[in-house]
C-alpha cells in the first residue's frame, strides 16, 4: 500500500505563506489527479485543489489565486504553496488521489494554523 506523508504545516500569521509537501512511498502520479484536502476544526474534510498528469491544476474558489499545487514526479512528491493565508485556512491538510473509487490510505495530515 502506498503511504502518504504530509509535512510543512505550522503557525503562520494572516497574510503569511507556507509550503506543504506530500511524499509518497511509491509512484502516485498515474491515471488519477493528485490533490490536497483539508479538515477545519469541527468540520468535515473538504477538497482544495488538484493537479492532473498533464500538469494542469484546478482549485476551489477559496484557494484560487492564493494556493499553487505542483509536483516532482521523480520524487513522488506533491507540493502546495499557500500565500496570503487567512484564519479560515486553519485546518489539517491532507493529500490524496482525487477520485471516489480509488483513493489511497489517508496520511496523518499536517496542521496549518493561521493566527496573529
Amino acid at each position: 500500500q502506498v503511504q502518504l506523508v504530509e509535512s510543512g504545516g505550522g503557525l503562520a500569521q494572516p497574510g503569511g505563506s507556507l509550503t506543504l509537501t506530500c511524499t509518497a512511498s511509491e509512484s502516485i502520479f498515474s491515471e488519477y489527479a493528485m490533490g490536497w484536502y483539508r479538515q477545519p476544526p469541527g468540520k468535515q474534510r473538504e477538497y482544495v485543489g488538484r493537479i492532473w498528469n498533464n500538469g494542469n491544476t484546478q482549485y476551489e474558489d477559496h484557494a484560487e489565486g492564493r494556493f499553487t499545487i505542483s509536483r516532482d514526479v521523480a520524487k513522488n512528491t506533491l507540493y502546495m504553496q499557500m500565500n496570503n493565508l487567512k484564519p479560515e485556512d486553519t485546518a489539517v491538510y491532507y493529500c490524496n488521489r482525487v477520485t471516489s473509487v480509488a483513493q489511497l490510505p489517508w496520511g496523518q495530515g499536517t496542521q496549518v494554523t493561521v493566527s496573529s
